[in-house]
């Protein structure tokens, strides 16, 4: 680690030292690589240098330059999944049908399916897939929605729950 320090140091130096000496300055020769001249021009230059490299190093993702043996102690890395913005994160949640949809799904696939327009309890406005055959559902009646994408269905996030409140169970049984 620090043999790679030192070599990321003289790579900075170095560049720092060619960046100086490559801009074209006024009246400044040989001569004028004094201790004044190293202190007030290359030393904050290889300070941003550092400072920019240490910013970089501190924001880069945790999953960037680990070790093998880090590696094999923490397993793979695993992207945090995004809460549902609209159920500010809850897994479920109370609210009223505004309207019953008909929806038509993505490309290969062709029945039509029953969706409901339902306003949270949060205020928020959202499309639900109703699961099972048929349903019972009227405008003003309260359901229960949790979080899951109907995955043939363009901008349908979320589900209602059968059984609970005015939305009845599935009755007809699957063969």
């Amino acid at each position: 680690f620090f043999y790679e320090y030192v070599l990321m140091l003289g790579a900075l130096l170095g560049r720092a030292l060619s960046h100086c000496l490559a801009r074209p300055f006024a009246n400044v020769g040989i001569k004028s690589l004094t201790p004044g001249f190293l202190g007030s021009v290359l030393l904050p230059t290889v300070h941003s240098s550092l400072t920019s490299l240490a910013w970089s190093a501190c924001c880069l993702p945790s999953c960037m330059y680990r070790t093998i043996a880090e590696m094999a102690i923490q397993g793979p890395f695993r992207k945090k999944r995004a809460l549902n913005k609209h159920m500010d994160g809850k897994p479920f949640m109370k609210a009223v049908v505004l309207k019953t949809l008909i929806r038509k799904p993505k490309k290969p696939n062709s029945a039509n399916r029953r969706c409901v327009k339902v306003r949270l309890s949060n205020g928020r406005e959202v499309v639900a897939y109703v699961p099972g055959e048929g349903h019972n559902l009227q405008e003003h009646n309260i359901v229960l929605v949790r979080g899951g994408r109907c995955q043939d269905l363009i901008g349908v996030k979320h589900k209602i729950v059968r059984g609970k409140f005015d939305c009845a169970p599935v009755h007809k049984a699957s063969r």
